[in-house]
């Protein structure tokens, strides 16, 4: 009989043991179904309160993107054309050096020259002198692209020529065309940068 009561108490304690645990159970997860629940409901007002932007805020932002981006671009543009200017200024700069070094020799000759035409009688001397002087200026210019333009006995045209008078032709094949030239013209490449100025036979 006491080992049917000892057998009955402990089946009893297991009983209230597992129902012990049902409950904790089950009340732990109804905690968790709460907190889940209020969570749920606080990021849901989260949302609610975040205000909704109007078409004229996202207008504005939009203008202010541009606006922006329009800023950034003229900032690089403006860069770039005073670098441009920079490097034009300095190529500009650097070929008037070149010349300029290319008459230097040109420059010694003439103080020569005029150092010895001092203590020299004969002309001739002198003619030849001022002669090797002006071929090697010459040479110097065709160097870097000069190049005389040929007018003599030409015919006029007024795109290249430059007529300063008219005189009666010496001949009749010479009407029309040039008689004499003033002022000598020149090329720089293909470009004309002096217009010869010439005298034409009418």
């Amino acid at each position: 009989m006491a080992k049917k009561l000892n057998v009955f108490n402990r089946k009893n304690k297991r009983g209230k043991m597992n129902s012990e645990n049902e409950s904790t159970e089950e009340l732990n997860e109804e905690n968790v179904a709460k907190e889940t629940t209020q969570k749920e409901e606080v990021s849901n007002e989260e949302i609610q309160e975040e205000p909704q932007k109007s078409e004229l805020e996202l207008a504005q932002d939009a203008a202010a993107a541009a606006n922006d981006k329009y800023l950034r671009l003229y900032s690089e543009f403006d860069n770039f054309r005073k670098r441009t200017a920079k490097e034009k200024l300095d190529i500009i700069k650097s070929a008037s050096e070149d010349v300029i070094k290319n008459m230097l020799p040109i420059v010694d000759d003439f103080q020569r020259a005029m150092t010895h035409n001092a203590e020299v009688q004969d002309p001739e001397s002198l003619k030849q002198g001022f002669e090797l002087i002006y071929n090697k200026l010459l040479k110097s210019l065709e160097a870097k692209g000069l190049t005389p333009i040929e007018a003599q006995g030409e015919v006029f045209n007024a795109d290249i020529h430059e007529a300063i008078t008219n005189i009666p032709a010496p001949s009749e094949d010479m009407k029309g065309k040039i008689v004499d030239v003033v002022e000598q013209g020149y090329y720089l490449g293909e470009k004309i940068i002096r217009f010869p100025k010439v005298v034409v036979g009418q």
